[in-house]
Order: structure tokens, then C-alpha cells, then sequence
């Protein structure tokens, strides 16, 4: 019985060892255009690309906070950084010219839901005619075959039910953010159906995302992290709102396939889920008492009452198409997911070069 597992386990390391040059040749060399590359998921979706070989640039605004994963993993010092803003069609129709990339991957967005209630105006103005404005410099480009559209979960109509959304489904969204983002696919469907001929753009719609290096203001696992490193317990507006939360390798895992669809001329849907199973979609409460659990000491939770904008208290996602049409399927689960997140932070905490931690991550991900 060993003899046989062993063979079985070498064949598939030659699989995974094919499949890896597979993907370095389809990667090697390739120009690769990110926007909002100064971001959370575009940082490591850049480290991710740099590592499969491809010649990345940057289309984006630097980076809001103070620490952030662009300068903390040595990003900005390994690809072409375009600085700017994604509303002026000057700028994104100068950034693709210059960089003539064969590839996008359009992240740049407001990303936050009670920042879209304190400036709904720069919210939409960013996520739909920033969205525009970067078809518009694809469509004047003719080096671009393939453009990822990366919107939200919070895209669809939030009918508040126990119901894990389909890519078909329809669109909305009751806060500016979420509407925004029904609005920029709705962008994406149009110039998908007038001026691509159905074959270069796909959107790609993720579950809430976490991972090391997220610093952003106003969002979970940030908040954790900064009130665990003072010794406070961290305030939770909705301490029972299901979400579908997932490591952030994991939907980029599925950006990556999505473009190589796209590159190889085969068939594509128009639009693809990515997130966890429904058993594995799981409370805000239960995600920061995980989180608490392996920062250890006397982290913990307390619920905040004080009045707050609205946001959805349940939203699933149906993941079956990405995962039937692709071949995706998450590889972590939610107490991996937790530790992944945590230890990063701990180690940047405590002085570790954090471009090879994270590499060394990407690399362990992709070995699963």
C-alpha cells in the first residue's frame, strides 16, 4: 500500500510541478496592467503576477494608510507605478498607452460602504466612471486581450434571505457602495455586448476578503488588528451579519484563471462568483473570536450600539459556476483562513522581511 500511495503522491508533484511551468509560460513575459495595484488584493495580486513572470504596471492613487502592504512587502520596488487618479480619462488613456499591457486587472475602486455614505458623489464617481474610463482606454488600445473586471458580492440585489446569489442574478444595492458596483457591471455588460464581442472582459465578483497587510480604515479584520495591538477589545456594529469570508489568495487564484481563459480564446461566461461554500460562510462574531483566539492574550470583542448606517446583515454567494466552468475551488478553510491572516500580522510585528513572508505564503497556497 505505501509503494502505491508514493506513486500516486509522485505523480502528483509531476502534476503540479507541469501545471506550475504551465502557468509561468502563459505568465512569462505578458504586460500586465493593475489598477488600484497600491491596494490591499492589487498588492498581492502584483506579487502574485511578478512571481508567475509577467512584466506588471500600476494604474492607482498611493496608498492611503500608514503602514500599507505596497511599502511594507517592497512592492513599489519591483514594478512600473503609475500615480493617479482613475477619473481623469487623460491620465488612464496616457498610463495605457504608455504601458501597452495585453492584459488588465481593473481593482481600483471606493471600497468601503460607510465611506460611500459620507461621500457618495466621489463613490460613484470612481467606481462607474472610473470603470468607463478604463473600457474606454481598453477600447483605444489594441494591445489589450483580456480585461478582469473586479467588482463585489455587494453588486447584487440584497433581498436579505438565505439565498447564495448568482452570477445571473440581478443587480442593486440599498448604500451608494453597493449600488456603485450594480452600476459598474452594468457598465462592464454593456461595453462587453457593444465593443468586445463578448470575448475580452469578464467581471469577477469575490466574498469578503482577508489576508495580511490590510491596514484600511473602517474595515474587520484592520479594526481586530489595531485594538488587539493596543490590548482594547474591538467594537462590532453587527456582531451577527453573515459573510462570506475567504483568504484573499483564494479569489485571485480564480482573477488568474479567469485571464488565462480569456488568453486562450476558449469560451467565457460573463461574470463569475468567487467565495466559500455556504457551510463555510460564517457570523461577524464568529470571525473575530477566531481572530482573538490566535492573537491570544485578552483579545476579544464587545458590541457597539451607537447608531450606524445601514449594511446587509446576510449575503451569500454561489461560487458553482466558477468552480464547474473553471475549475476552481477554495483551498483553505476558515480556521486556515484565520491563521494565515494572523500569523502575517504577527510577524510583521515582529520585524520579519514581509515581501518573503508573503512570498513564501503565495508559494505554500499555490502548493496546496
Amino acid at each position: 500500500m505505501r509503494g502505491y500511495q508514493g506513486f500516486i503522491y509522485s505523480k502528483a508533484l509531476v502534476l503540479i510541478g507541469w501545471y506550475t511551468l504551465w502557468r509561468m509560460s502563459v505568465w512569462n513575459g505578458k504586460r500586465v496592467l493593475i489598477t488600484g495595484h497600491s491596494g490591499f488584493k492589487g498588492g498581492w495580486l502584483s506579487l502574485m503576477l511578478m512571481r508567475e513572470g509577467a512584466q506588471v504596471a500600476g494604474l492607482s492613487l498611493p496608498p492611503e494608510t500608514d503602514p500599507n502592504l505596497f511599502s511594507v512587502a517592497g512592492i513599489g520596488a519591483a514594478l512600473d507605478s503609475h500615480f493617479g487618479d482613475i477619473r481623469s480619462p487623460e491620465f488612464v488613456n496616457h498610463v495605457f498607452a504608455a504601458v501597452q499591457p495585453e492584459v488588465v486587472f481593473h481593482l481600483a475602486a471606493q471600497a468601503l460602504v460607510r465611506r460611500s455614505y459620507a461621500d457618495p458623489v466621489g463613490t460613484y464617481a470612481t467606481n462607474v466612471l472610473g470603470t468607463v474610463n478604463v473600457m474606454e482606454a481598453m477600447r483605444q488600445t489594441g494591445s489589450v486581450r483580456a480585461l478582469v473586471n473586479v467588482t463585489s458580492d455587494k453588486c447584487y440585489e440584497n433581498r436579505e434571505v438565505i439565498w447564495a446569489y448568482r452570477e445571473h442574478d440581478p443587480m442593486g444595492g440599498s448604500d451608494p457602495y453597493s449600488s456603485s458596483k450594480g452600476c459598474a457591471e452594468l457598465v462592464a455588460a454593456s461595453y462587453r455586448k457593444a465593443f468586445f464581442d463578448g470575448n475580452k472582459l469578464v467581471s469577477v465578483r469575490a466574498g469578503n476578503v482577508v489576508g495580511g497587510g490590510d491596514w484600511s480604515m473602517d474595515r474587520l479584520v484592520p479594526d481586530c488588528i489595531r485594538a488587539f495591538s493596543r490590548g482594547e477589545q474591538v467594537l462590532l456594529r453587527n456582531p451577527d451579519s453573515l459573510r462570506p469570508w475567504q483568504h484573499v489568495l483564494e479569489p485571485l487564484s480564480g482573477y488568474l484563471m479567469v485571464a488565462e481563459l480569456l488568453l486562450s480564446g476558449r469560451p467565457v461566461e460573463s461574470a463569475y462568483n468567487f467565495g466559500p461554500s455556504t457551510e463555510e460562510t460564517h457570523p461577524v462574531k464568529k470571525m473575530v473570536s477566531g481572530l482573538a483566539r490566535y492573537w491570544g492574550g485578552a483579545a476579544g470583542w464587545a458590541h457597539d450600539a451607537k447608531p450606524a448606517p445601514a449594511e446587509s446583515k446576510i449575503l451569500l454567494l454561489d461560487s458553482t459556476l466558477a468552480r464547474v466552468n473553471l475549475g476552481w475551488r477554495p483551498k483553505l478553510n476558515f480556521e486556515e483562513c484565520l491563521s494565515w491572516t494572523v500569523e502575517w500580522y504577527k510577524r510583521h510585528r515582529a520585524g520579519e522581511n514581509m515581501y518573503e513572508f508573503t512570498c513564501r505564503q503565495i508559494e505554500r497556497f499555490r502548493s496546496l
